[in-house]
Order: C-alpha cells, then structure tokens, then sequence
C-alpha cells in the first residue's frame, strides 16, 4: 500500500451527532483543530442540519442524508479551499448541528399587570400566562444571528428573549382587541393566534418559527374577582322577595333548635323576621297573588370615569397617574405646562396646559418669570 493510500485511510472520518438532554438546539462537532479529514461521512438524522463554517464563512448547509464531503458535491468549500496537494489533505472546518425539531411546553407569562379599558368595568388590570412551542426554521441565519460561535447552545439561553417579545405583543394586542374580560376565556384560541402572528416577524428574523402559542388563563385582580362573585350571588338568588322569605324561615328554625342562653334572643330575632315575612305575605293577598307592582325609581347614573395619564419625559413614559397626583405633581414642579401628556381617546401627545381637565391644575400656580 503506497504512502497516498495509507494517509487517505487515514483521513476518513464519521462526523454525526445524537442528543438526548432534550433542550440543546446547536452542538458544534469537536475535532482537534476544527480538521475535518477529506473523504469523512457526515450522518445528518431526521430533525438535524448541519452548517459548516469555513474560516469564519458560513459555507454550506445540509438536510437530513448522509453525505461523502468530497470537492465534488461541496461546490462551496470548493472555491474557499484549494487543494492542490499531492494526496487529499484535510481541511478545517467546523460543524454544527443544528436541531430542527419543535421545543414543547414552553412557559410565558405577564411578570406585572397589564392596563386596558374594558367596556363594562372601565380601566381594569389583568395577568395571563400560557405555553408556547419554538422551532428553528432557518438554521444559518439561527446560526449567524443569535448563536454565533456558541460550541452548545441551549434552549435557555433564548428563551427569556422570546418571552418578552410574547408578552410585549399580547399587551399591544389585548389593548387594542376591544374584547370585553368576561368573553376573553371564550376567544383565547383566536388571541393565540393573533399573538404568534404579530411575534411571527420577529422571530423570523432569529431562524425561527413559532407553530403553537396557547393562552392558559387570564385573570382579574382580587377586588374585580370578588365583585364579580357577588354578582354571581345575586343572580343565583333569583327572586329577592322570596329569597328574603326563605332566609327569615332559615333563622327561625335555627333560633327554636338553639336551647341554650341565646333562645330568647334567638327567638326575638325570629320573631322580627316571621312579623316581617306576614306582612310580605299579607301584601301579596289571597291565594297568594303576587304582590302590585311598585313604581320603581330610576336607577342613579354610572359615576364618571376617571382619565389615568401618562408622562413623556427623556424618550421614557410613566405612569398612569390620576388628576389628583397630577395635581400634587404640579404643585412639587414635577409636572409643568409643558409636559407631554397622553390618556385613552386622546389624539397623540399634548403640552399638559392644552388639556383641558389638567389646564385648571395651574391656574393656582404663577406663570413662568418673564425673560430678562
């Protein structure tokens, strides 16, 4: 065997990759001095590809197959590497895999409440949380814009970045949705997709997709959820009259099963509400007709929404602050005539002397001293 058979043998090599941490999105193969012999096998499994990048250049990229990495089916090394040896030398190149497969059961969540008027409460604060799944759509791009010359990167390392971007686009989408709370849980598979459309563009642009993204829950503050409760209460109890009626009988019977130092009490109690219950039933008649409609008085008028502001100030807003901060804020010098003010409705920035509700918070105040 010549001395050109003996080092071609010698430079065959298998080049391939198996993973089973179940979160590695790119391993780069590890070969002393990135040379990768003429000639090797590169194994490249269903949900895998493999970039190589030749002297810094990104060179080519294969699909699931395997391969004989020869010049004449790697036309690209070709022209980056001359071989003009005697026998067929190595090059150096680097490998990475790349895996194409879906990452499941990613968490996302709203790390604070988001602000959005609601048509039936008004202003109102909710949370949301749900799960997403990610996949590399383009891997050298994914390759050149995010993983660099990472030799392992994991799923970790992005996915907080993604995060962000899922609840920067649901805030932006549940505000202006105009959908009421109470019907959120009826809509969340259309949510879903109006969130992953809206991210769509920007995770492309990192080589990525994201082919599911599910909303789990979205939830009121406390207060709102108690309201609500209490609602739920008095719908169930239908009628109140009898409702009334039922609690009075309630109470009577558990007064006259109470032997011990309460009874008379109890039983007074009992008493009241059985003299209140004849007279209910006295005004309903005989055959026990129901009870003459009363004209009923008009119901008061729904107390008038308080506008929140925001405040731009050094390319940054804060906020929302209610006319009574402002007030205070006004009076410290924190807010000027001349702050930029926004709030719902309100048709872009405006100096706060040219909003009327808040113009009245100077009036107080001297004007600015005249130039000298």
């Amino acid at each position: 065997m010549g001395i050109f058979d003996f080092l071609a043998g010698e430079f065959i090599d298998v080049i391939h990759w198996t993973d089973d941490t179940r979160d590695t999105m790119v391993w780069r193969f590890e070969r002393e001095g990135h040379e990768i012999k003429y000639g090797a096998k590169l194994t490249v499994r269903e949900g895998q590809s493999a970039v190589f990048v030749h002297e810094g250049q990104l060179a080519d990229v294969f699909t699931p197959g395997l391969y004989m990495l020869e010049t004449n089916n790697m036309p690209v090394l070709t022209t980056l590497q001359h071989w003009d040896h005697g026998f067929k030398s190595p090059f150096k190149s680097e490998v990475y895999f790349v895996n194409t497969t879906r990452f499941n059961d990613l968490k996302w969540g709203t790390k604070n409440p988001i602000m959005l008027r609601d048509p039936e409460f008004g202003p109102t604060r909710i949370r949301a949380y749900g799960t997403y799944s990610v996949k590399v759509s383009d891997p050298a791009r994914f390759l050149t814009e995010i993983v660099g010359t990472d030799g392992e990167f994991t799923m970790d390392e992005i996915s907080y970045q993604i995060r962000n971007i899922i609840v920067q686009e649901f805030s932006r989408v549940i505000a202006s949705a105009g959908i009421p709370v109470l019907d959120m849980a009826a809509n969340t598979a259309d949510l879903g997709k109006l969130i992953a459309t809206a991210i769509s563009e920007t995770i492309t642009g990192y080589g990525l997709t994201i082919p599911e993204l599910y909303i789990e829950n979205i939830s009121l503050p406390p207060a709102v959820e108690a309201a609500l409760d209490k609602r739920t209460s008095m719908g169930l109890a239908g009628d109140l009259g009898k409702f009334t009626q039922y609690s009075a009988a309630e109470a009577m019977t558990a007064a006259a099963n109470n032997p011990g130092g309460g009874m008379g009490a109890g039983l007074g109690a009992g008493m009241g509400m059985g003299m209140g219950m004849g007279m209910a039933m006295a005004q309903q008649g005989p055959w026990g007709a129901r009870p003459i409609a009363q004209p009923a008085s008009p119901p008061p008028p729904p107390p008038p929404t308080e506008h929140v502001w925001h405040i731009a100030e050094n390319g940054k807003t804060h906020g929302p602050y209610s006319r009574a901060t402002l007030g205070r804020m006004a009076g410290d010098g924190s807010l000027t005539r001349s702050s930029q003010v926004w709030t719902a409705g309100q048709d872009g920035w405006k100096h706060a002397e040219d909003v009327a509700e808040l113009a009245q918070l100077f009036t107080v105040l001297p004007p600015p001293p005249p130039a000298n």
